[in-house]
């Protein structure tokens, strides 16, 4: 280390390549950073404001100003990152995605897809909210671990056994891998999205959070209307009825 430090000692042309170097990754660190996440942006620019207004304070003696912004601009930094917590996770999550992919699919049979159906229009029906989400090339098993663990083969009474409204695994998620569940009660993280509208709730949000991080196929029952909507690569689509439903697992999952 002794000697890294005296070669750069001994070269300024050194020094200031790799300065400018370090200075510009945490440029455009921070630019990446605004420009992928409108909130981070808005924080810079009030930021840059209250650091201009401490700034002026200071050199203008308003030692009043001065005090109460002082510590405020120290503590600013923890504050932003607070605040952009789960943008910040939403990004890690994306590059986790890439990690996690394996070139291995467990496909479903015709049957298991027979009985996603059967069970998502019943619980249509019925009313009664679901969120199904089938894994693709990304693991899920980071969700899974955290939930109630199954391992069962998969059945039309089974789901609807799962999301009816008196059980407890209700509002969680059930994971599918091929024709098993893998967990039910499994909780994603809702989507930041601000193009989607402010009615849609809590479980369309989490399909669509699952969707923007993993390759997933999600599927979800509403509450309130009984609407059936599939959710991938952060894209929700409307599904009318059962053939249209069938299909679109066969093209996502093959035939």
């Amino acid at each position: 280390m002794s000697q890294i430090v005296e070669f750069f000692n001994n070269n300024l042309a050194a020094r200031i390549i790799f300065d400018a170097y370090f200075a510009l990754f945490l440029v455009s660190l921070l630019l990446f950073i605004c420009f992928k996440f409108r909130k981070a942006l808005n924080l810079t620019i009030i930021g840059l404001a209250i650091l201009a207004i401490f700034y002026i304070s200071s050199k203008l003696g308003f030692e009043i100003s001065t005090f109460l912004y002082r510590p405020f601009m120290e503590s600013y930094i923890i504050i932003v990152v607070i605040l952009l917590a789960p943008e910040l996770r939403k990004l890690i999550e994306f590059h986790r995605k890439n990690d996690t992919k394996t070139d291995m699919i467990v496909s479903s049979t015709g049957a298991t897809k027979e009985a996603i159906v059967d069970a998502v229009f019943n619980m249509s029906n019925q009313k009664v909210g679901a969120l199904i989400t089938i894994e693709q090339h990304n693991s899920l098993d980071q969700y899974s671990e955290k939930a109630i663990q199954l391992n069962s083969d998969i059945s039309r009474e089974l789901l609807e056994q799962i999301f009816i409204k008196d059980s407890p695994l209700h509002d969680g998620g059930v994971i599918i891998r091929g024709n098993k569940i893998v967990c039910a009660g499994a909780y994603y993280v809702l989507t930041q999205d601000e193009s989607l509208d402010k009615t849609i709730g809590s479980r369309h949000r989490a399909a669509v959070g699952i969707s923007e991080v993993t390759d997933s196929l999600t599927i979800v029952v509403s509450e309130e209307t009984g609407a059936v909507h599939v959710v991938n690569a952060g894209f929700m689509k409307i599904i009318d009825n059962k053939n249209e439903l069938l299909e679109y697992l066969n093209l996502f999952l093959g035939k």
